[in-house]
């Protein structure tokens, strides 16, 4: 009997929205006949502090081992209990060191089972940084987790939905080191990832638009330090020597018109809000992230924690949703 993949979701901070946005999507997933095994890593006794709070039924079985698992399950939903914080009702929408400490572990345990080939994707639900950095852990967020467990170099951040896509050339720096972490090199590796990564998902050859850095794209170098020419330009020119079907560098203020995103699969960003303002202000909730370049496959949502209504049953699922089916799509 051929084992059919297994997705593993991270639960996220445990003072999160991840747990009710994971009870949601797996719910709501079942009708959707996916092809897939889904092992949620993380602590059994707060998923169910969740369940109680939200008075909704658990449909996790809890297990110690992948191993535990039956080749035949085709309709069990797992959770492989990672048991690392004392918790209760009264932590969520709270920010704690232990609480970083805990979505840390799931983390790492998760990546560690990708490696070892007990799972063949994982799906996070979202971490909160100021808690990772409270619990002393030398990280700004998952990606560059995965990045160095994987001990991958050439990776970026993708923000994806049926709208619109955007690849990150910088992502979690302070706006002021932008400028001086571009490069020709870098911004090419990012076009070759969103390129390949485009191709994958859409089934044909994408159509990828690179955003400027300054203001009208620098206005042949009126603005900024001729990041434009000396910088983005060539990388431009070397992907269109490779055969992508390529444009740019176009000014950021006119790369997310409407006509504009119609004609492009996806956006080259030169730093982090850069993408993800369009993006979110476009499919806020319907939108996913990848990372591109690792050796496994990792999707994520697209939004944070939101302690203010953790708990309360009001989160919206639908990027958890979009995270998990597009997994599985990759894993095809």
């Amino acid at each position: 009997m051929v084992r059919r993949p297994r997705i593993g979701i991270t639960m996220g901070d445990p003072a999160g929205i991840g747990p009710e946005v994971i009870f949601k999507a797996l719910r709501r997933l079942r009708s959707d006949r996916l092809s897939y095994t889904p092992i949620v890593i993380g602590d059994a006794a707060v998923m169910q502090t969740y369940a109680k709070k939200l008075v909704c039924p658990n449909p996790l079985r809890s297990i110690h081992s992948t191993d535990d698992i039956p080749l035949s399950s085709r309709s069990s939903c797992w959770l492989l209990n990672v048991p690392s914080i004392a918790f209760d009702a009264r932590r969520i929408g709270a920010i704690s060191a232990d609480c970083g400490q805990a979505a840390y572990q799931y983390i790492t345990a998760a990546i560690q089972l990708a490696l070892d080939g007990q799972l063949d994707a994982i799906v996070t639900a979202p971490i909160h940084k100021e808690a990772l950095q409270q619990a002393g852990v030398p990280y700004p967020g998952h990606t560059e987790i995965f990045a160095d467990m994987t001990k991958t170099q050439n990776y970026c951040m993708m923000l994806s939905s049926e709208l619109i896509s955007c690849s990150l050339v910088t992502a979690h720096v302070g706006f002021t080191d932008v400028a001086d972490l571009l490069s020709t090199h870098a911004i090419l590796d990012v076009i070759r990832l969103s390129g390949a990564a485009m191709r994958r998902m859409r089934q044909r050859e994408p159509k990828l638009l690179v955003c400027g850095l300054n203001p009208h794209a620098g206005e042949h170098g009126l603005f900024g330090q001729q990041e434009e020419e000396r910088i983005i330009r060539p990388a431009v020119e070397l992907a269109r020597e490779e055969g992508w079907n390529i444009a740019g560098p176009v000014p950021p203020d006119t790369a997310f018109v409407p006509k504009q995103i119609q004609a492009t699969d996806c956006h080259i960003c030169m730093y982090h809000d850069q993408g993800l303002i369009p993006l979110k202000a476009l499919a806020f909730d319907q939108a996913m992230n990848i990372t591109l370049g690792l050796p496994i496959i990792r999707t994520s949502v697209d939004h944070g924690t939101a302690f203010d209504i953790a708990g309360q049953n009001v989160a919206d699922s639908s990027s958890m949703e979009y995270a998990i089916r597009m997994a599985c799509k990759l894993c095809e």
